[in-house]
């Protein structure tokens, strides 16, 4: 493969069918966006199928779609940090302190903005019910999503012990194919694309078992197994993973969920709260 995937797409185009040229057209043109589409996406997007653009990463020598969309990202301009040149809230290794906590500031902001924007109170209320009539919550995610799940767990833990959290992807896999419907599984994945979450969910949606999914792309593969898609915001680039600013939509999609559940038994929960704060208390000089 050249250095550039821009020069293997262009290199190889002649050789392309026509619906490989389709795709090659739209992602030429939009390259700075692609790298920021589910696979879902990309294909409506750009008027193929899902299986178009596997074969077209197959004939670029790319693995698959997350290859060719962290291929993308590297193609663009970044500064000696890694960051996306072109976004506002790149930080620089020059910038000083102040500036480097107003660009992440603003970042946060973004993502604040975007998941209440995207916030659709239907699904919010769906979830809540779920929640709130389940005997166990299993709180799933895997990579930097995994700690999304360990927050959901950490937080709900101070008002009910149906809480549950598991971070290896076989334990999740044996927990789930012991669940029942009435049980829900939380899950969070920003790309709603990763082979391990497939496998989970497979398990889950053969056993009725309600799923929550808290993630970045409405239209990403995970949502086609979920009764509840949550939306968190800002865009996190490929070369950005783990970026603080993705999770921050994910934590206040969290925090709702947790005053939502409160409010359907604000007694209970109270007393729980009382009861967890007095307990702590003990552990403090």
């Amino acid at each position: 493969m050249t250095e550039s995937i821009l020069d293997s797409i262009t290199e190889k185009y002649s050789s392309l069918t026509k619906s490989g040229k389709k795709l090659a057209n739209y992602i030429l043109e939009n390259r700075l966006d692609t790298q920021y589409l589910s696979i879902t996406s990309l294909a409506t997007n750009s008027g193929v199928s899902e299986a178009t653009i596997t074969r077209f990463c197959r004939v670029l020598g790319l693995s698959g779609y997350n290859d060719l969309k962290l291929a993308l990202a590297k193609c663009e301009r970044t500064n000696d940090l890694g960051d996306t040149s072109d976004t506002p809230q790149a930080i620089h290794s020059n910038d000083d302190l102040f500036t480097m906590c107003k660009k992440l500031n603003d970042s946060y902001f973004t993502s604040f903005r975007e998941t209440v924007e995207q916030l659709d109170v239907v699904s919010f209320n769906h979830a809540v019910d779920l929640l709130s009539r389940a005997e166990h919550v299993y709180c799933y995610g895997q990579g930097s999503s995994m700690v999304m799940a360990m927050e959901a767990w950490a937080r709900f833990s101070t008002i009910t012990g149906k809480f549950i959290h598991i971070a290896d992807s076989h334990m999740q896999a044996i927990a789930t194919a012991l669940s029942t419907p009435r049980d829900v599984i939380l899950f969070f994945s920003y790309s709603g694309a990763t082979k391990d979450m497939v496998e989970i969910l497979d398990i889950a949606r053969e056993r009725a078992i309600p799923i929550i999914l808290i993630t970045h792309f409405r239209n990403s593969h995970a949502a086609s197994f979920a009764d509840v898609s949550l939306i968190c915001g800002y865009n996190e680039s490929p070369l950005q993973s783990g970026a603080v600013a993705a999770k921050i939509g994910q934590l206040l999609l969290i925090d709702c969920l947790y005053y939502g559940y409160c409010s359907r038994q604000p007694e209970v929960t109270a007393a729980a709260r009382t009861a967890v704060s007095e307990a702590v208390a003990k552990k403090l000089l």
